[in-house]
């Protein structure tokens, strides 16, 4: 396969990965990083790209889904307010490119898990939040979203509805508003410590934004397609081994 044919798979997963994250609220940095890591780009151009693709996808999911009613800042603010500082701490927290892919590695597992198909009743009673809990996992998961790239979604938005604090599309728009916020704590710290973006960048916004747009309308409006969101669990698990075996 020559470098134009790899340059336009890489493109048209980008745009996949991005679709079908914005489509359950969410901005697609753990997958943007598998992406980037099966075609071998280096740990320190990952994890600004991820963060930077992720300002725009998760913006595009959290205005649908605002649009849609579904946002509940009730239940937002109390994970953010420790998140946000810890995500900027963890954009200063520089680590070993082994470890980093370890970290990595596991985080997809979520991602696995929640695109994967994992059921939950979104008719079962829902319970009161947690302050004190909330405040707690917003902190540990702002420490690994700015240590690793990501916004944090992946992890949030499976605690909230295994918790019963919200149904889907209420965790979506929650957990797209905080992977926003998250993504810019962490890029503002990464930047303090300089930053290499791919020279490709514009293009990668470019397409990034087109796939979150159209997922994050579909998702929030209509019915995302399942056979779509599984297989891109499977890509997700063949680059979480990739991380974490070799």
């Amino acid at each position: 396969m020559n470098a134009e044919t790899l340059s336009l798979f890489f493109y048209l997963l980008l745009f996949c990965i991005a679709f079908l994250y914005a489509s359950v609220g969410h901005g697609g940095a753990s997958g943007y990083l598998a992406l980037m890591a099966l075609f071998s780009y280096a740990p320190d151009v990952m994890r600004p790209t991820a963060l930077m693709l992720n300002i725009f996808v998760a913006t595009t999911s959290f205005i649908q889904y605002y649009r849609g009613a579904h946002f509940r800042w009730r239940l937002f603010w109390p994970f953010a307010i420790a998140s946000i500082p810890a995500a900027f701490v963890g954009g200063l927290i520089q680590i070993d490119a082994h470890l980093y892919k370890i970290i990595l590695g596991i985080l997809l597992l979520f991602s696995v898990i929640r695109l994967g198909g994992l059921k939950f009743d979104d008719n079962a009673p829902q319970r009161k939040q947690h302050f004190f809990a909330s405040v707690f996992i917003g902190a540990i998961i702002g420490i690994l979203s700015g240590m690793i790239g990501i916004g944090g979604g992946i992890i949030l938005s499976p605690l909230i509805l295994l918790l019963h604090w919200g149904n889907m599309k209420q965790t979506a728009a929650v957990s797209a508003l905080f992977i926003l916020v998250n993504s810019i704590s962490g890029m503002a710290g990464l930047v303090t410590k300089g930053v290499h973006f791919s020279p490709d960048m514009a293009w990668m916004i470019a397409i990034a934004l087109s796939g979150g747009l159209l997922g994050s309308y579909l998702g929030s409006m209509k019915v995302g397609n399942k056979v779509l969101r599984q297989t891109l669990a499977v890509v997700l698990l063949v680059a979480s081994v990739k991380l974490l075996f070799t």
